[in-house]
């Protein structure tokens, strides 16, 4: 059966009416906005990616957003550049219901590398997605480019986990890569049990300066010290225990020298040199001086009266020549 719209206005109104038609159904489209952000483009493998997703409701009225009939309420569409769909880790995952007022936004943050395996090299394609029950459809943010890369080995060493007996998860591998970046390079350690297939961490330690290779010890427990120039004399040390988790962070500033990490027949790792700070403690406002800081005023020196020269008045005067005396024309005689 085929319906026949027909306006009263005539063929070019009802153009106009069915455009309008259709604009009206891409604001209701945009009655939730989505935004996502991503820090960076370029990841190397197991980075957590940290992508925010920032939800706006523009619907004019309070909005309930929750999971129903197997539709997730929050959620990504990953995809690589050639159009394969990347599936969650855990399709049956489950986010508690959250309510937003009309106007306001709500933003939410999620390590992306925990949720998806994203972590074979190449290009991937993501957007934030909302649904809602109550305007019945989905709303999704603009898609962002991110790409998985690997960086460079320059450092590894296979040590046991103590307090275990060897065999499938008793070693651990360590790994330091160098990721190069457009304006920087950065360190990682990544730590993982290759038997297994596991990999506990992969941290960003910091800036590296590749011409300065980074110091690393294994103590007796088998932790990870790590020291590393991140900028003309300034280092950070890091300490990390065999399962990732980061047990110390420290800057130091050595303008003479270089520090070191020195491990003593205990078997204890300590850091010789340098001068520890915290680069992210406010700077030290600058005092006001006091009135009784003020230096005393020292005394000005007496001044000798200018004595002038004993000089007559008109001495230096300059006198005028004298005026030649005119001499008078003598009368001629009259002779008879």
């Amino acid at each position: 059966m085929r319906v026949l719209l027909q306006s009263p206005f005539g063929k070019t109104t009802t153009l106009l009416w069915v455009l309008l038609m259709l604009s009206g159904a891409g604001m209701v489209k945009a009655q939730i906005l989505v935004d996502l952000a991503i820090k960076r483009n370029l990841y190397i493998a197991y980075e957590p990616l940290l992508a925010t997703v920032r939800i706006t409701n523009l619907s004019g009225n309070r909005l309930l957003l929750a999971d129903v009939e197997g539709k997730k309420w929050f959620g990504f569409q990953i995809e690589t550049l050639d159009g394969r769909p990347i599936p969650p880790s855990d399709p049956n995952y489950e986010i508690a219901p959250q309510q937003i007022e009309p106007g306001t936004t709500i933003a939410r943050t999620v390590n992306l590398t925990q949720l998806y395996p994203i972590n074979d090299f190449g290009s991937y394609r993501i957007r934030g997605t909302v649904y809602s029950t109550e305007l019945n459809g989905y709303f999704s943010s603009p898609p962002l480019t991110i790409e998985i890369t690997e960086g460079r080995l320059i450092w590894q060493q296979t040590v046991g986990v103590p307090g275990m007996e060897s065999g499938a998860g008793s070693s651990r591998s360590i790994s330091l890569l160098a990721h190069r970046l457009p304006e920087r390079t950065d360190l990682y350690l990544r730590i993982e049990d290759k038997s297994a297939g596991l990999v506990y961490c992969t941290h960003r330690l910091g800036d590296y300066i590749s011409y300065g290779k980074p110091d690393v010890q294994i103590d007796a427990l088998n932790t990870i010290h790590i020291l590393q120039n991140s900028a003309p004399h300034l280092f950070i040390y890091s300490k990390i225990g065999l399962d990732g988790k980061i047990l110390e962070r420290t800057s130091f500033d050595a303008p003479k020298e270089r520090p070191q990490l020195k491990r003593s027949k205990e078997g204890e790792v300590v850091v010789m040199g340098g001068t520890p700070f915290d680069p992210h403690a406010p700077p030290t406002p600058a005092s006001i001086p006091k009135l009784s800081d003020r230096p005393p005023i020292a005394p000005l020196p007496t001044q000798t009266p200018e004595v002038k020269p004993n000089v007559k008045p008109g001495f230096f005067k300059k006198t005028s020549k004298p005026t030649p005396t005119s001499r008078a024309t003598p009368t001629p005689l009259k002779i008879d």
